[in-house]
């Protein structure tokens, strides 16, 4: 077959056009996606289709590069508050599913009498982790051992160690999952902005403007109206408070009980129904949503817009990626973000030039930021990182670097007016562009000699036990983590995906679970989980070999 750039576009968009095809199809409720494009090609490798080695390593890691980056773009926003309030319990977790497949990797070595040398590449299979590979093979090479056998065993485990990822969380599904464990069970501190309408009885507030009394207490709240003998107000931080006022306040629910306390008593009325229609509460004020569109405001604080004092408006709430974000003064604003204001018709007009409102400017992605930022996280993952105890150094490679980098810009690149926004749309499509790159490159790879390897006499052996240390751990860890910690279905399966490096997986929970609670649980988990998997690979030559 003759190489070309022509004939390896073909392949490759032929695979992953089969692929995706058939990933459609549903047996007993449950479809692969586009986790079959691995399955084709694999298929298509068997029957001897093939690219240019270096065409097809470029492709390879360019479709990584780019799911994996934005990705990092996509949980970045939410992912330092998650960690806050989760990242432990999800690495303890994440440790535990690595500290349970490598037991059991032990305890089938001695009782199948299956090689250390041949188990490690197993177990590196299993896991879908080829960096663990690397450095389990540079350590039997350091030991004057041969590093044919890790890389064989790897090779024919990985693809169920792909799969049986995917079949844990489906297993779960059907026979351990209740309708409660969909539900959030872990609620970023910003997540759920609250409305509750309070007259305000307490004495000591009687002439306390308003930003006194947000400093006397911990919780941030809002208060975007203000009634008072019959008329509504647009208040700001210097209203002087009466008792009796009426007042509607934005806050998080928790903080309900102590603003209970701080006002004096909650008028019991639903403000949270979502067919509340906010313009027919007063004649005067308006509620509209504005969206940032403005380069020149993204990065920006809220408070140094001066709304208040410059358009007599509130900012009540701020959406942004779905999450409702109280508009405290130091929120930090980006491209995108959907601001509820309330004030005079004419005021909002004002404020709506000021910051833009124009979603049709938002639908071109920043293609720059993109590719610098693939850059900047492959310089990242280059960077060898020395473990005291360890001879070879750890490296967060061409998965862990552009993941980490994506990450921090996406949380912190409007603070330095870096435009980071993408719609949804732009931002999966460019996910499953790379992804798909990545599964089809990775099936052809392995396609060729799988087959062989497989009838090799120890070839089901241990493709059975590679088996068996993804899929046990994994339905362990997922049930223990939503029955003894409590998680939520989303969450658990994304912090397996994540501590078994695996992307595919990852992919078909985002398509079953509702929301970003797995890709936030995916990257909070996959960092230290890797470099577990690197270290113990090398532990288990060293002390087995």
């Amino acid at each position: 077959m003759t190489h070309s750039a022509v004939q390896a576009v073909v392949v490759l968009s032929v695979i992953i056009a089969i692929g995706l095809a058939f990933g459609k199809i549903r047996v007993w409720g449950i479809s692969l996606g586009v986790t079959f494009v691995f399955f084709a090609g694999i298929l298509a490798g068997h029957l001897g289709l093939s690219i240019n080695p270096q065409m097809l390593e470029y492709a390879e890691n360019f479709g990584l590069v780019i799911f994996v980056y934005e990705l990092g773009l996509k949980v970045g926003p939410g992912f330092f508050s998650s960690f806050r309030s989760g990242g432990i319990k999800l690495n303890s977790l994440g440790l535990g599913l690595v500290g349970l497949g490598t037991a059991l990797a032990i305890g089938l070595s001695y009782w199948l009498s299956v090689p250390m040398s041949d188990m490690v590449g197993i177990l590196s299979g299993a896991c879908t982790n080829t960096p663990a590979l690397g450095a389990a093979q540079q350590s039997l090479q350091q030991a004057g051992l041969s590093a044919n056998g890790a890389a064989l065993s790897c090779a024919v485990t990985y693809p169920l160690g792909v799969v049986g990822v995917i079949i844990a969380m489906a297993l779960v599904r059907k026979l351990w999952v209740r309708p409660s464990d969909y539900e959030r069970k872990n609620h970023e501190e910003n997540d759920h902005t609250f409305v509750a309408e309070f007259k305000i009885t307490n004495p000591g507030l009687d002439g306390l403007t308003i930003k006194s009394a947000r400093n006397s207490v911990r919780p941030d709240f809002v208060i975007s109206r203000i009634w008072r003998g019959g008329e509504v107000s647009v208040p700001g931080p210097e209203w002087h408070l009466a008792k009796g006022d009426h007042i509607l306040v934005v806050a998080n629910e928790e903080d309900v009980d102590i603003l209970t306390v701080l006002f004096g008593e909650r008028v019991e009325k639903d403000w949270n129904r979502p067919n509340i229609d906010w313009n027919v509460i007063d004649k005067e004020l308006v509620s509209r949503t504005i969206v940032v569109s403005k380069p020149t405001i993204n990065g920006k604080k809220l408070g140094s817009l001066r709304l208040r004092n410059n358009y007599k408006v509130n900012i009540s709430r701020v959406s942004r990626a779905g999450v409702r974000l109280l508009a405290t003064p130091g929120l930090v604003l980006q491209l995108g973000d959907r601001l509820t204001v309330v004030g005079e018709e004419k005021e909002l007009d004002k404020v709506s030039s000021l910051i833009g409102n124009s979603v049709s400017s938002l639908k071109d992605p920043n293609l720059g930021v993109i590719f610098i930022g693939m850059v900047l996280g492959l310089i990242l993952g280059s960077i060898p990182i020395m473990i005291p105890g360890i001879s070879t150094p750890i490296k967060l490679g061409l998965a862990g670097g552009p993941i980490v980098v994506g990450i921090l810009i996406g949380r912190f690149g409007p603070r330095m007016h870096l435009v980071t926004y993408t719609t949804r749309s732009a931002n999966l499509m460019l996910r499953g562009i790379g992804l798909s790159l990545y599964l089809a490159c990775l099936g052809l790879e392995s396609g060729a000699q799988f087959l062989d390897t497989v009838m090799r006499a120890d070839g089901l052996l241990w493709i059975g036990i590679g088996f068996v240390i993804t899929l046990f751990p994994c339905i362990v860890m997922i049930v223990a983590s939503m029955r003894i910690n409590h998680l939520d279905y989303g969450s658990a399966c994304g912090m397996v995906c994540g501590a078994m490096a695996n992307p595919m997986a990852l992919n078909y929970a985002n398509d079953n679970v509702k929301g970003d609670d797995a890709a936030v649980a995916y990257a909070t988990v996959y960092p230290l989980s890797m470099f577990a998997r690197v270290v113990v690979a090398q532990l288990l030559v060293i002390l087995f070999t």
